[in-house]
């Protein structure tokens, strides 16, 4: 096996943590990127704050210059549930400057190892929610626009054999969701609805599917988002 070097945002909590956990677990180096200073991380952790835009530079460029960067997992995010006429314009600025704009970031910084080494790997979480889940709004648009840059980052970067593809998981249970929904709500259970399965994922269930489209045997495949939900892109049955 071919030991990598993955960076992941978003890194000590829910699927960040799985995901940096099963790669560390396979012999990968993996280096997190989250608020919060985390001494019991698998691998190498830098405490940022990834909604300042110059901290998260300054972050992302002195690991590049010091680290080789073999794949991304953009994973950080926020979600504001909200109705329609609750959501002001600073919300939707705040939700997606933190859910798109360190994906921009790190990518940026992490390219020249990439396309020197002919060969990458990047991961955008995007959600469910792209598909239309009242009061989710700007979370969902924000997602949409992650899978837009899938798409197009993946054209762009397939010359140098980087390969650009998008996780959309369903309801997982992760400390975010129990926030948003907790138990025994009826957000919670009207997410469970959503889901044909009639559960919510675990973080390890996603983590799986990300380390597969970063695995050598992905190879081929960019450009796509992966739905791992349960069946809940697809609906339920008719009874």
């Amino acid at each position: 096996m071919t030991t990598r070097v993955f960076v992941i945002t978003g890194a000590t909590k829910g699927i960040g943590r799985a995901t940096a956990e099963r790669l560390a677990g396979a012999g990968h180096l993996v280096i997190g990127l989250s608020r919060n200073p985390d001494p019991l991380f698998p691998g190498e952790h830098i405490a940022v704050d990834l909604a300042d835009i110059n901290a998260t530079a300054a972050v992302v460029i002195d690991l590049a210059r010091r680290r080789r960067i073999d794949g991304v997992i953009n994973n950080v995010g926020i979600v504001k549930p909200q109705a329609l006429e609750e959501v002001t314009p600073r919300d939707l600025a705040e939700v997606f400057d933190l859910n798109i704009r360190p994906a921009l970031q790190l990518v940026q910084a992490a390219l020249p190892w990439m396309k020197i080494a002919g060969f990458g790997r990047i991961v955008n979480v995007s959600s469910l929610t792209v598909l239309g889940v009242t009061q989710r709004m700007t979370y969902a648009a924000s997602k949409a626009a992650l899978i837009s840059f899938t798409r197009t980052w993946a054209l762009e970067l397939a010359p140098w054999n980087i390969t650009v593809n998008a996780i959309a998981p369903g309801p997982t249970a992760t400390e975010a969701l129990t926030a948003n929904s907790p138990p025994g709500s009826e957000s919670e259970a009207r997410f469970k609805r959503m889901v044909p399965l009639n559960r919510f994922a675990h973080p390890s269930e996603i983590a799986a599917a990300i380390a597969f489209l970063l695995s050598d045997d992905a190879g081929f495949i960019t450009g796509q988002t992966l739905f791992v939900d349960g069946g809940a892109s697809i609906g339920k049955q008719l009874l």
